[in-house]
């Protein structure tokens, strides 16, 4: 789904669409890929659409920019993110390495 022409922040100001820059993620569910990360990390975002599942109960990451959206979805041996953990310095790099040695 694309992000809405004319959204408006908290504060009034258009929200540009392409999403850019960093964001926070929380940890909707619990997960072996999360490990290491606090809830609300800030990760580096680069899109103009975002996932709608149609099961909730995937989603793992929600974020904001002008409205909620799903940023993370999980299911068996699938743990898909929005944002780019490779430009996410720390946390990017936590979430990598929990990748690497995740046994689903």
């Amino acid at each position: 789904v694309r992000f809405p022409a004319g959204q408006r922040d908290h504060e009034g100001r258009a929200l540009k669409v392409p999403h850019m820059g960093w964001n926070t993620v929380h940890q909707t569910r619990s997960h072996p890929l999360w490990e290491g990360i606090a809830d609300d990390e800030r990760f580096y975002f680069v899109h103009s659409y975002y996932a709608r599942p149609t099961d909730q109960g995937l989603e793992v990451g929600r974020s904001e920019h002008g409205i909620g959206f799903t940023s993370a979805v999980a299911r068996d041996n699938i743990f898909a993110v929005q944002f780019h953990p490779e430009k996410s310095q720390d946390s990017g790099l936590q979430l990598l390495s929990n990748f690497v040695q995740w046994r689903p």
